[in-house]
């Protein structure tokens, strides 16, 4: 029997360990110079453009979100020099799930900042300049319920900034401006169904030139769309225009906002690799040729303005050796890992049973658990009742709640939801089903089939591995089982570091008895791409978490 409450108040009976925080480097924007004299246009509505130029110099920044969670701009005004850009939360320690820039959405003039917290909270701070924002002035719960929040600019054409809500069954909603600090938004209204085609979803402001913003939207075959706004309240964005094909060469598409002074917004995209390219508008709602304007934005956790779905949770991998010493991996968000580190003493986790869960708590880095003695430890004692359990992890939220659960698999073949309380204190256990001892692996590290939810596969000791799309339910957190393929008996390890090529969409690693590690990037359809070799020497290890 799960017992949510701990028998004991008591650290790991293995030891502490000090898992790392992943570090990235700050890469260099090469944008070119601003141009001159084309900020001035009385004809376009002070809505249409989601604009965030915090240094006042005219020309809009890009904040962006590094591995280590420091947010930051690189300032126009000072040719492109990085800088340290601060959203005054309470609590410096939380991560928020994503961060949005819609404009002025209070009519003061300057640009405002959204953020969106896992448990679904979105908070209003005013920019205090090009150093950060002031304390929030204004919040609303309830956000949890879409997979995607993205500020289009003016689509209802009455001068206010709007915001747009897609569901996880992938109906859009409106949230029309009304210039308020205390009520920044209207009720919803439905734009329309269909929305969850589209991997990535991005709110351009104007880029054709009419004073209204636009939504640009790529599906999973790579084609781009254009969705010109039409300053309407109740349908406010006009039919698709396909604006072309090969955008999935990109694991991030972004807005720029308007980097170059000419009074239309454009768009960065980065490649896996790390290279980020920048897309003119060329006023008629179309873009020119890309331009180059950096490399290594690969170590950026959150392009603000990005058209995926946000991530949370675990971008890490741990490997326990033959000897029993933990060793860490961080996700590259170019399809490789960072070099290991030692985080345990030698030794010093022989025979321990252990899972590496997506985060449990605010902070949205992975904890690490161990069982001992039929008590779950995360940094304390947090559950009891579990001498019978023969498989855990933790791929993440399974109920819709922001928070962060597990699974528990005992040793009759049972599976239990157990579903975290936010702080990585405690658990409380719902039965799901019987049969799951069909399975030697179970495996998830968040999203893979592209909704948001997270999802699970599991596989059988003949090597057929199967996928459990999440449903968001806690009394019935998977949908029906879908055969992904067979052969996957040729892997001793398999597990999910989370993202590990930076397009938000958990993917699979697997190590054979060679000692050869692959990674299976997701495509976002519940399916892998063709494996790509990673390195050897991988069965040093006893497995993978």
């Amino acid at each position: 029997m799960f017992l949510s409450t701990p028998a004991l108040a008591a650290d790991r009976p293995s030891g502490d360990v000090s898992v790392p925080t992943p570090k990235s480097s700050v890469p260099k924007l090469e944008r070119s110079a601003p141009q001159k004299g084309l900020r001035a246009r009385p004809a376009i509505k002070a809505g249409a453009n989601p604009q965030f130029d915090v240094d006042g110099d005219g020309i809009d920044e890009t904040l962006v979100r590094l591995m280590d969670g420091t947010t930051g701009v690189w300032l126009s005004s000072e040719s492109g020099a990085f800088s340290t850009y601060t959203i005054g939360t309470d609590d410096p320690s939380v991560q928020q799930k994503d961060i949005i820039t819609p404009g002025d959405l209070d009519g003061t003039g300057g640009p405002d900042v959204l953020t969106l917290s896992t448990t679904g909270t979105l908070s209003l701070y005013h920019s205090a300049g090009a150093t950060g924002t002031g304390y929030a002035v204004w919040s609303g719960s309830g956000w949890q319920i879409y997979n995607k929040v993205f500020a289009p600019g003016d689509v209802t054409g009455d001068g206010k900034p709007d915001l747009l809500a897609r569901t996880y069954a992938g109906d859009l909603y409106l949230y029309a401006g009304t210039g308020s600090e205390s009520s920044p938004f209207r009720g919803r209204v439905k734009v329309g169904g269909g929305w969850g085609a589209y991997d990535q979803l991005v709110g351009v402001g104007d880029m054709n030139k009419d004073g209204l913003g636009d939504v640009v939207a790529r599906n999973t075959n790579g084609d781009l769309y254009l969705y010109a706004g039409t300053g309407s309240a109740t349908a406010p964005l006009a039919g698709k225009v396909l604006l072309g094909g090969g955008w999935n060469t990109y694991n991030q598409i972004a807005a720029a906002y308007d980097w170059n002074g000419d009074g239309q917004n454009d768009l960065v995209a980065r490649t896996t690799s790390g290279d980020l390219y920048f897309y003119l508008s060329d006023g008629a709602g179309r873009f020119l040729s890309r331009q180059k304007v950096g490399s290594g934005f690969n170590g950026i956790d959150l392009l603000v303005g990005s058209g995926a779905n946000p991530r949370f949770g675990k971008t890490s991998l741990i490997g326990m050796d033959t000897k029993g010493t933990l060793f860490w991996y961080g996700v590259q968000n170019n399809g490789k890992l960072s070099a290991r580190e030692q985080i345990s003493d030698t030794g010093g986790w022989l025979g321990a049973k252990i899972a590496y869960a997506s985060s449990l708590d605010p902070d949205g880095y992975a904890d690490l658990l161990e069982v001992y003695d039929g008590v779950l430890y995360n940094n304390g004692s947090i559950a009891s009742g579990w001498g019978k359990v023969n498989l855990f992890l933790g791929p993440g939220d399974l109920n819709d709640d922001g928070k962060g659960d597990l699974l528990a698999r005992d040793s009759s073949g049972v599976l239990y939801l157990e579903r975290g309380n936010g702080a990585g204190t405690g658990v409380s256990a719902v039965k799901i089903g019987s049969g799951w001892n069909a399975y030697d692996k179970i495996v998830g590290g968040g999203d893979f089939t592209g909704d948001g939810r997270t999802d699970i596969v599991a596989r059988t000791p003949s090597g057929t591995l199967y996928l459990y799309r999440g449903t968001g339910n806690s009394s019935a957190p998977f949908a029906s089982k879908v055969k992904i393929g067979d052969g996957w008996q040729q892997y001793n390890k398999l597990a999910s570091p989370g993202d590990i090529d930076g397009d938000n969409r958990a993917d699979l690693v697997a190590a054979n008895s060679k000692g050869e590690l692959f990674v299976y990037s997701s495509t976002g359809t519940g399916k892998f791409k063709a494996r790509v070799k990673l390195g050897t020497g991988w069965n040093t290890y006893r497995d993978l978490y």
